[in-house]
């Protein structure tokens, strides 16, 4: 017989069995989720040279700091965020100890919005500037998980722990294969730190940004938080020709390249009767250029003869500029009729500016799609007015016909007034 003493401890473990059961899965899920998250390291210098006050009359720390408060606010969910600082815990002169003045400010992981800017306050400019070491360290606490992985570095002046190259040590992460991207941002408009940062940048397939208002600091923190983010497409690397005629046939998908200045490459498309082509093409300003520049995407035939191009210029600061074009192949009355080859064309008017390395090129971002063409009445509709010709045929006739009818109205009203 069962008794409610046993009837209630059934149900107790019933409940505790399906308690253990979700439980589990929703600890599974949590760990898949970490795993797969995007890790961003803030890594900030924080020597004795960012006390100077140029940055709209600040402090270049104190504009740093306002800088990490946006961004802390606005960091998205998802994102795991840590941040590290170089040279901001020893202000003697040994220099052993000085380059290896680099230390974990916020650990890497969920973010505790009120805790991070609480670290952050406590920075005050004190010491040397390891970048080398401060870049090894934030690598190592970006380890784990398959989620994109990316350094911003904030600097204002050059690595002065050599001979630990930082720009070489950029290599030696990038050659590792972990998948890592080093942003770097300038907070001084000087030759030799721009270099350095550039190179950093390059290595590891990362932008360099010069930087002299707050906004704009803020601004450009928040890109690359953000961009950490989005979903990740890797590009399989081609590389394109100088002619058509020796350039590489290339399918629907997402390719990356390098561009030297002011140079052309070419690359090869099969296009289908019925198939409408879709590029797209961005290209990097990873170092310092002159404010004047453009970009051109052509499809042109076999022949030479230019089908539709896509183009985009610009003058001033800036880090990427992008272009595109779409080409609808017509239907064929021939089954048979073979696809069309189409070359397409990259070219740039960017020029470097003095002492600027001009190779490798420029990090060439290739989108290609060829999907369905559109349907036979948005053919016409592409090229001229389309179905609007069936409403203007319309409005002529009707017209026409009101204009007969009001005549034949006037003269019958007019016959009857003279009989009248």
């Amino acid at each position: 017989m069962i008794t409610r003493q046993r009837l209630a401890a059934g149900v107790c473990a019933l409940l505790a069995f399906l308690a253990a059961g979700i439980a589990f899965p929703a600890g599974a899920v949590a760990d898949e989720i970490s795993a797969t998250a995007p890790k961003v390291e803030l890594l900030l210098d924080v020597s004795g040279s960012m006390r100077a006050r140029d940055i709209d009359g600040e402090s270049r720390m104190s504009a740093a700091k306002q800088a990490f408060n946006e961004v802390l606010d606005a960091t998205p969910q998802e994102v795991q965020l840590g941040i590290r600082t170089l040279g901001a815990n020893y202000s003697g002169d040994d220099r052993k100890t000085g380059c290896k003045d680099t230390a974990q400010l916020y650990p890497v992981g969920t973010l505790d919005r009120t805790e991070a800017k609480t670290a952050v306050a406590t920075l005050s400019p004190t010491g040397w500037t390891p970048i080398g070491p401060a870049l090894l360290k934030a690598a190592d606490d970006l380890k784990g998980g398959e989620g994109t992985r990316r350094i911003v570095l904030i600097s204002d002046g050059e690595d002065t722990c050599q001979p630990l190259d930082p720009c070489q040590v950029a290599r030696e992460i990038a050659a590792k294969g972990i998948d890592l991207t080093i942003d770097t941002l300038g907070l001084v408009p000087n030759l030799k730190v721009s270099r350095q940062l550039s190179c950093i940048a390059e290595a590891t397939g990362g932008s360099y940004t010069s930087v002299e208002h707050k906004e704009q600091l803020s601004d450009r923190v928040n890109q690359l938080v953000d961009r950490a983010a989005d979903p990740v497409v890797k590009p399989v690397a081609v590389k394109g020709a100088d002619s058509c005629t020796d350039a590489p046939v290339v399918k629907s998908g997402f390719y990356t390249d390098r561009e030297e200045f002011s140079q052309h490459r070419w690359y090869r498309v099969e296009v289908a009767p019925g198939k409408e082509l879709r590029a797209s093409v961005s290209i990097a300003a990873d170092r310092q250029v002159h404010p004047d520049y453009g970009v051109l995407l052509r499809a042109v035939t076999v022949h030479g003869r230019e089908i539709v191009r896509g183009e985009s210029a610009g003058t001033g600061r800036t880090d990427l500029v992008s272009t595109g074009l779409r080409y609808p192949k017509p239907e064929s009355d021939d089954e048979d009729a073979p696809a069309e080859v189409v070359c397409l064309q990259v070219s740039n008017s960017f020029s470097a500016a003095p002492g600027v390395k001009t190779t490798p090129g420029m990090p060439l971002e290739l989108t290609v799609d060829v999907v369905d063409g559109p349907d036979q009445a948005s053919d016409v509709a592409s090229f001229g007015l389309g179905r609007g010709w069936w409403l203007l045929g319309a409005l002529v006739l009707t017209g026409f016909l009101a204009g007969l009818l009001w005549g034949w109205i006037s003269r019958w009203r007019f016959s009857v007034w003279r009989t009248n």
